[in-house]
């Protein structure tokens, strides 16, 4: 079975249960005030399945069949799985229901795309479309939606400071009327949001209590912010944090998506990473997000158990 890669560039542009006792659920401290544990206590961070990993899996009901199977604590659905099942005549909130049952939660959306454009005319026209998106996520459960940029037409002409009032909107919308908060990322193919800082700096001048960016190790890489930023961060700031891999070849500037690999596997020195993160304070998903067209054509539940085998290795390697 054959299955024709595609990265999210592309995609932007052109628009049996889990042990009790392995999966916990809950994020911050317990009764005694002390950091839970996740993972046969072998992670101070509950971990999520972001369904690109096992895309040609079907519906998003087996998906989440396989993220429970594997033993995840969450799963991070896509924005276009959600629109399938409904169009089928699913129901979000009973999916969310199904998701909890299974021991599990949905920590994100991907994604609120085109969440920012450019001008006023074009912002009013996408609130349709972000409302239905923010609807969907919170029937679901999610407590986050990854948001992303409008990809690039005239980079010259985009303001950031509109982008940081417009992210303030959002959020004040998410919030206020679906209990969902839009958690801003970085690409590498957004020249004014392909780096850390860049996101960060939007989501701060937003002014807004619950502004906060999600990174990811891909991105952080690939668009050259690099590993020392992540150390500066308050974890409150990080409502997700996405974790992959790369191997030595093709060259960075020469990544795409398809060439992620289970955390471990390639060259990023992930331990000193999640020290880095461990420090932070953050107490939310770490998130396994792969794009890998070689994956897809194996046993997507093995697949799925691998990935978070490999996850928590590096957790339990970097001695958090």
């Amino acid at each position: 079975m054959s299955h024709k890669p595609f990265t999210r560039k592309e995609f932007l542009i052109g628009s049996s249960v889990a042990a009790a006792g392995l999966a916990l659920t809950r994020t911050g401290n317990d009764k005694k005030g002390r950091f839970q544990r996740y993972q046969n206590g072998r992670s101070p961070w509950p971990i999520s399945l972001d369904t690109s990993t096992i895309r040609p899996a079907g519906p998003i009901e087996e998906k989440v069949r396989i993220a429970a199977e594997a033993g995840y604590d969450g799963i991070e659905p896509w924005e276009g799985e959600l629109n399938d099942y409904e169009q089928n005549g699913g129901d979000l909130r009973e999916l969310g229901r199904k998701i909890s049952d299974l021991g599990m939660s949905v920590p994100n959306v991907v994604a609120l795309w085109n969440a920012i454009p450019p001008t006023q005319q074009e912002w009013e026209q996408v609130q349709e479309d972000h409302r239905r998106r923010f609807r969907q996520a919170s029937e679901v459960g999610a407590k986050y939606i990854q948001t992303v940029l409008t990809p690039p037409r005239q980079w010259d002409e985009y303001n950031l400071y509109w982008a940081a009032d417009r992210f303030r909107d959002l959020l004040e919308m998410g919030i206020n009327d679906y209990d969902v908060i839009p958690a801003l990322n970085f690409l590498q193919f957004l020249p004014q949001n392909q780096k850390i800082g860049q996101a960060a700096a939007i989501a701060l001048n937003a002014d807004h209590p619950e502004a906060k960016i999600i990174p990811d190790t891909f991105h952080m890489y690939v668009g050259g912010s690099g590993w020392n930023g992540l150390s500066h961060l308050q974890g409150h700031f990080i409502a997700i944090f996405q974790i992959n891999d790369v191997p030595a070849e093709p060259p960075r500037e020469e990544l795409e998506d398809e060439h992620r690999v289970y955390p471990g596997d390639g060259i990023f020195p992930l331990p000193e990473i999640l020290q880095d993160l461990k420090k932070t304070g953050f107490d939310e998903f770490v998130s396994l997000q792969l794009f890998n067209p070689d994956y897809w054509e194996q046993d997507l539940l093995e697949v799925a158990k691998t990935g978070l085998e490999k996850t928590v290795d590096v957790i339990v390697e970097a001695g958090v």
